[in-house]
């Protein structure tokens, strides 16, 4: 392994004054899960690690604010977040999606801001936090600033985060209606997906008055299906809608072939992922009513 420095710093602002604009060999670490795995593959060879296990416990907390939206520190694991009793109640999909992601291990060491910032485009929490409205804290040496969860990513491997800055909280809204996230693995159920699927509904009366449905892997980045949406808003919630649904889904797209399936094969994936997810949001939440 090529020699690099391991520093401890105690603070956030001492983690932020160790991490360099243009050294690309300087990194953030937290849980590690993804960074170790890149270092024993030969892509990255770090000339530093910044460990942030120390800055402080108030990165990790998990709390609510008067508006009852979720406060969850860059710093808290993915288990604490999908354990937490608060999580559960405001925002079922994220914990319920959270169950999936990689393996107990993982999931015990892993944080939800390395997690985003490491912007691997199978990666289940961006198009689940897209379809939540989350937005996500960015502090660096120049101050704080707010991005849309959905905006957070901007290609394979690529976020808006600058390489002196740090993710240092979600902000969820409390789930505006029935939600669900589908993944769908072309070996295994731990594998990394061909295509997932993230979607709320806001439900009035039976129709759809808003929703937000994005789909991930298939795509370099969590992707809004503006159509779809459309079409579940104008047509409603009956068989043929989330046909057509799917359609819409599907010319809309621009999908990328990869190693987990060609272009036409997750095609027909979302085509039948959609009308499912839809189908598992409102029975989940007719179960919970």
């Amino acid at each position: 392994m090529t020699p690099f420095e391991y520093l401890l710093p105690y603070s956030l602002d001492e983690a932020l004054s160790l991490l360099d604009p243009e050294d690309p060999g300087i990194r953030p670490v937290s849980g590690g899960t993804a960074i170790m795995l890149m270092m024993k593959a030969g892509v990255l060879t770090p000339t530093r690690l910044v460990s942030l296990h120390k800055i402080g416990e108030q990165h990790s907390a998990i709390q609510t604010n008067a508006a009852g939206e979720l406060l969850i520190g860059g710093m808290a694991r993915l288990a604490d977040i999908e354990r937490h009793p608060t999580v559960r109640e405001k925002c079922p999909l994220l914990s319920q999606a959270l169950r999936g992601v990689a393996n107990p291990r993982v999931r015990a060491v892993a944080t939800i801001g390395g997690n985003l910032s490491h912007a691997d485009p199978h990666l289940d929490m961006p198009p689940v936090l897209s379809a939540l409205s989350a937005r996500v804290v960015i502090t660096g040496p120049n101050g704080v600033r707010t991005v849309n969860a959905e905006d957070f990513c901007t290609g394979y491997y690529e976020t808006v985060v600058k390489r002196d800055e740090l993710v240092t909280q979600i902000i969820v809204p409390a789930q505006a209606g029935p939600g669900a996230y589908l993944k769908l693995t072309t070996r295994a159920a731990h594998d990394w997906p061909a295509l997932g699927i993230a979607l709320v509904l806001k439900v009035v009366d039976g129709k759809v008055q808003s929703s937000n449905i994005f789909t991930g892997a298939a795509t370099d980045r969590p992707t809004r299906l503006l159509q779809a949406q459309s079409v579940l808003e104008q047509q409603g919630l009956a068989e043929p809608a989330l046909r057509a649904a799917g359609e819409a889904a599907v010319a809309e797209t621009t999908l990328m072939e990869d190693a987990h399936g060609s272009v036409a094969y997750k095609s027909q994936l979302l085509r039948i992922a959609l009308p499912r997810a839809v189908d598992n949001a409102l029975r989940h939440s007719r179960s919970h009513a």
